[in-house]
C-alpha cells in the first residue's frame, strides 16, 4: 500500500511532508524530506519524531531524512499490549520501521536514534543486518546490560524505568490522572529542564501524551523491555552487530555517570567509537548543532 500524504499544520519542519504509512503490525507517523542518502531518525520516551526538528534542519541538504513515530507513540498506531508484550517487542517495532523505509524505496539505510528508539535501532540493526549501513545512539546504554548492572544511583534517576513496567493498569491510571504534569517531571527533571523544549514542539508533545492510548503503549514499551527483549537478547548467543556504531551521550546526564557506555557497547557490537557531549538526555533538541555534525561526519563516511 503506498504511503498516504497528510496535510502539515506546523512549522517544525519546513518543506518536509507528513505520511501514514501503512505496515502489516502497524501504521506510522512519518516526516520526510530533505535529499541524499537515507537516514531514519528514531525518537524516545516520552516524545515523538518532533524530537528531530532541530537536527533535521540541520541535515536536510545531507541526507534523505525519515523521522518515524514509534508504535504505541506520537500519531502512529498504538495497539492494546498482549499478555507477554510481544507487540511492543523492539523486534516488532523494529520490523515497523524495516517496513516503512520499504515502502519509502530505501532498501538500505542509516539509522540516528534517540532513548527508546536506540534501542529499537539496536535490534533493527542485528534482526536486519543487510538493510542497516550504521547506526548512532544518543545517551543509552545496550537495555539487557543497563538492567544488569542498575545501580543506587541509577534507579533513584531513572525511576520511571521501575514505575513504568508495573503491571497494567497501574501506571497508566496515575499517569493518566495528569499527563501533562507527568511529562513535565520526566522531562523537565534533566539538567537542562524544560528549556530544550520549543513551545509549538511541547504543544504537539503534550497532545500526543494526552492520549490514554499512548500511555498505555508507551508503559508496554518498557514492560517489552524488561522481559521480552531481554528474551531476545539472550537468544542471540553473544551474536553481535557489524555495523559500525557511534555512541553519544550527555556530559550532564545519567548515562556517563552510572555506566562505561562504550565497554557496554563493545559488548554487543564489534565497531564502536563515541564519546560524550555537552548537554543532558535531550541531546537532539539542547545541543542540535554538535548533534548534527557527529551524524553528518559519521553517516556521511558511508555515503
Amino acid at each position: 500500500m503506498s504511503p498516504t500524504e497528510l496535510p502539515v499544520t506546523d512549522n517544525l519542519f519546513p518543506g518536509f511532508r507528513l505520511l501514514d504509512v501503512a505496515t502489516p503490525g502497524a501504521r506510522i507517523r512519518v516526516r520526510v524530506g530533505g535529499e541524499g542518502p537515507p537516514l531514519l531518525l528514531l525518537h524516545g520516551y516520552p516524545q515523538t519524531h518532533v524530537l528531530w526538528h532541530k537536527v533535521a534542519a540541520r541535515l536536510k541538504d545531507r541526507f534523505t531524512l525519515v523521522c518515524a513515530d514509534l508504535r504505541g507513540y506520537g500519531d502512529s498506531d498504538k495497539p492494546k499490549g498482549e499478555a507477554d508484550h510481544a507487540n511492543y517487542a523492539k523486534r516488532a517495532i523494529a520490523l515497523d520501521m524495516a517496513e516503512v523505509m520499504t515502502a519509502l524505496g530505501h532498501e538500505r539505510f542509516c539509522v540516528g536514534a534517540h532513548d527508546r528508539g536506540a534501542r529499537v535501532a539496536h535490534r533493527l540493526a542485528l534482526d536486519h543486518p543487510g538493510r542497516v549501513i550504521r547506526l548512532a545512539t544518543l545517551d543509552i546504554a545496550p537495555t539487557r546490560e543497563m538492567y544488569a548492572n542498575t545501580t543506587d544511583a541509577f534507579a533513584r534517576a531513572y525511576w520511571h524505568w521501575f514505575f513504568l513496567i508495573q503491571p497494567s493498569p497501574f501506571p497508566e491510571r496515575m499517569i493518566g490522572a495528569d499527563p501533562a504534569a507527568f511529562w513535565r517531571k520526566k522531562c523537565g527533571s534533566g539538567s537542562a529542564g524544560m528549556t530544550p523544549f520549543v513551545p509549538e514542539a511541547l504543544i504537539h508533545y503534550l497532545r500526543c501524551f494526552a492520549d490514554p492510548a499512548t500511555i498505555h503503549g508507551s508503559c508496554e514499551d518498557y514492560r517489552a523491555a524488561a522481559t521480552i527483549d531481554i528474551r531476545h537478547d539472550d537468544e542471540d548467543g553473544g551474536r553481535k552487530l557489524t555495523q559500525p556504531l557511534l555512541a553519544l551521550w550527555g556530559a550532564n546526564g545519567i548515562i556517563g555517570k552510572c555506566f562505561d557506555p562504550l565497554a557496554l557497547w563493545r559488548e554487543r557490537a564489534q565497531d564502536v567509537r563515541g564519546h560524550a557531549l555537552p548537554g543532558g538526555h535531550y541531546l537532539a533538541e539542547e545541543v542540535p548543532d554538535l548533534v548534527a555534525a557527529e551524524f553528518e561526519s559519521f553517516f556521511g563516511e558511508a555515503a
